[in-house]
């Protein structure tokens, strides 16, 4: 058994594939076993994967039918061996001591999830960006059911270092819906959840390629999979008794999610997304789930506009 073991899920990557695997093998902390899963590439993403195979024996590579990123992440967690689990996208890459520092945080502490921040990386200008997430409670060890801003942040999955027992233990999986679908926001959600002891560090490790041309943030076509991510949050907080502490926080966070997906869609689909959204907040200040200190002012305008007249966010842009 490693003491960490690196999710790498790939499909049609072969452009950035090289320099994620690259900055994986040459970590400082060696410990470690990497899982690749090809989720049915028809680029030569799998050939680049053999051949890395074939240098390292850490890299196991797993090859199978198109079946979507979520069944690709769960084949992933299932063949995971380590201690802690981290994640790492292929059109990513990350620092040389990411895996090391994040594991002796973890061990040090007794975590069962560390996190750390990322930068905004652009290939066209080779230009990094820090993501600002100072607002997050950081270097600290706390459980983020007692200090909710963690769960107000990115998903970002693939920042985090994860213990194997605690995935297991609370049979924590993604959704298997079709293509990358938004199947990281349950995911990490559930994370959250389940975590006695967190800490955010401040060193970022990951640049996360914001200019991939494939990237399923520039798809439209999957829109209402984020309304199926948000159904199955609450379905788990539920399951682990925690809906009640955190039934007026999925709002919230929930707002920035569909507003951002919103925001993005071609014309067409844009108001049949805001009639799901107008109908799932529309139920939550019927049960009293709204609270309204949680949100500005021109938060809260638009989340009653959205509820009660969601034809009129339509057509007023100014909202």
């Amino acid at each position: 058994m490693s003491k960490v073991s690196v999710i790498i899920p790939v499909y049609n990557v072969e452009k950035y594939l090289r320099e994620c695997l690259d900055s994986v093998v040459n970590q400082t902390f060696k410990d470690i076993e990497i899982i690749c899963v090809n989720d049915g590439s028809t680029d030569n993403s799998l050939d680049i994967l053999r051949e890395y195979e074939k240098k390292d024996n850490r890299i196991k590579v797993i090859s199978k039918h198109n079946s979507g990123y979520g069944a690709t992440m769960n084949i992933g967690l299932e063949t995971a061996t380590g201690e802690y689990i981290g994640i790492v996208e292929s059109d990513d890459f990350v620092e040389p001591n990411m895996f090391e520092t994040l594991y002796n945080i973890a061990k040090e502490n007794n975590l069962d999830l560390v996190r750390c921040q990322y930068y905004l990386y652009k290939s066209s200008d080779n230009s990094n960006e820090l993501f600002d997430n100072t607002w997050v409670l950081m270097n600290k060890v706390y459980c983020p059911l007692d200090v909710n801003t963690p769960f107000m942040q990115a998903p970002a999955i693939w920042c985090n270092l994860i213990k194997r027992d605690m995935i297991f233990d609370n049979n924590i999986r993604f959704l298997e819906t079709p293509g990358a679908s938004y199947q990281d926001t349950s995911f990490a959600f559930k994370l959250y959840v389940c975590a006695k002891r967190f800490m955010m560090i401040d060193n970022a490790f990951l640049h996360y390629r914001t200019d991939n041309e494939n990237s399923s943030v520039n798809s439209a076509s999957k829109a209402n999979f984020v309304l199926t991510e948000y159904a199955e949050i609450k379905r788990f907080a539920k399951e682990h008794n925690v809906y009640n502490k955190l039934r007026f926080l999925i709002p919230k966070i929930r707002y920035g999610c569909y507003r951002w997906n919103h925001e993005r869609l071609v014309r067409k689909l844009k108001f049949p997304f805001l009639l799901n959204m107008s109908k799932e907040y529309f139920i939550d200040f019927i049960q009293g789930n709204i609270n309204k200190s949680l949100f500005t002012k021109k938060e809260f305008k638009r989340i009653f506009i959205i509820s009660f007249l969601p034809w009129l966010y339509m057509y007023r842009r100014s909202l």
